[in-house]
């Protein structure tokens, strides 16, 4: 250990030119705020994830960038196939692969993405404990081999206060993705008097939903982080009705704003969200529909849900999640 501190080699995949990069983020965030007391290798793979022999190559060229605490910070989960077992962390940010239909393919995700990492490991890191069961519903281990730390909510997300639109509110989507269950958020926001903001990748599907079920829509990607937050500060509401979440980032970027959300009452959401949000049924149309409408229209049971954002998102403070890995790795150190 170098001055003391304790040399970690964060693993992490290759860019690609579209996507989404919040692994990346979470994990610079924690280097900088443990710089004094880490010393911090990014070592990011050569090669996409994609194929058998880019991966293999991924792997060798993994082992030979070991250091004193090896953490594989996901989406590349196989890559410590090579690695020491007793000095290496794996995060698993979600399952997401698991709900596709039986096949060989699940089988060799589950084996590289769960198995493997769980056995090659010496702990796992999940960010929710929703993430922890579903690991440990697939993969037998010790659970206290699975440590829970959530994703922190970064300090540019301020309140920005502003008078809430009840007679045309905007409606805040962030994502595209089949999870994101954006046609059953149409279907219910039919006859609404509200515009809706999709920040995500279009699509010819969504467009004609969204002529078909006549609501006003804007919209935009490749916005930068500032722009985010803008989008955040221009909603009404935040909508993240998802049918599957690991976490659920948006939900704590709306309260920190100081935006009412309404999300799903499934896995991850109810347990980010704490009691500051608006859960409901992602499959329930009606009770999607019923959700707006209390917040459009009880304008106590609104003001009460950012309330209770703002007291929310304390349990996500960075620093304190820094520390947490941190007491992480002198812990794997010490061993």
């Amino acid at each position: 250990m170098e001055n003391n501190k304790v040399e970690v080699v964060f693993y992490q995949r290759k860019a690609r030119n579209v996507g989404n990069y919040s692994v990346e983020f979470i994990f610079d965030d924690v280097r900088n705020r443990l710089s004094k007391k880490i010393k911090a290798i990014i070592a990011c793979s050569a090669y996409e994830s994609n194929g058998f022999f880019k991966r293999l190559y991924n792997c060798i060229e993994a082992f030979k960038r070991q250091g004193e605490i090896n953490h594989i910070t996901g989406d590349i989960n196989y890559l410590g196939l090579f690695l020491n077992r007793d000095k290496t962390i794996h995060t698993i940010l979600d399952c997401v692969f698991m709900t596709s239909p039986p096949g060989i393919k699940r089988n060799v995700l589950k084996y590289f993405w769960l198995t493997l990492p769980v056995r090659r490991s010496r702990f796992v890191t999940a960010i929710s404990t929703a993430t922890k069961n579903e690991i440990l519903r697939h993969v037998a281990c010790e659970p206290d081999k699975i440590v829970v730390i959530p994703v922190a909510i970064s300090k540019d997300f301020v309140p920005r206060p502003s008078l809430f639109n009840k007679e045309k509110p905007i409606i805040l989507q962030i994502g595209t993705a089949p999870n994101k269950n954006i046609p059953r958020l149409l279907q219910a926001l039919e006859g609404l008097n509200c515009v809706l903001h999709i920040v995500g990748k279009q699509s010819e599907e969504y467009e004609k939903l969204l002529q078909t079920h006549r609501i006003e829509y804007k919209y935009q990607s490749g916005l930068s982080n500032q722009e985010m937050r803008e989008k955040y500060a221009e909603a009404d509401i935040v909508t993240l009705i998802s049918t599957y979440e690991g976490f659920g980032m948006p939900i704590l970027e709306a309260q920190a704003t100081g935006r009412p959300v309404i999300t799903s009452n499934i896995l991850s959401m109810p347990e980010v969200a704490g009691n500051a949000a608006c859960l409901v049924n992602p499959d329930d149309i009606a009770a999607i529909r019923v959700g707006f409408n209390k917040i459009i229209e009880d304008d106590d049971f609104r003001n009460s849900l950012v309330l209770k954002g703002f007291e929310n998102i304390k349990r996500f403070d960075p620093d304190e999640i820094a520390n947490q890995y941190l007491s992480l790795y002198q812990h794997v150190v010490a061993q």
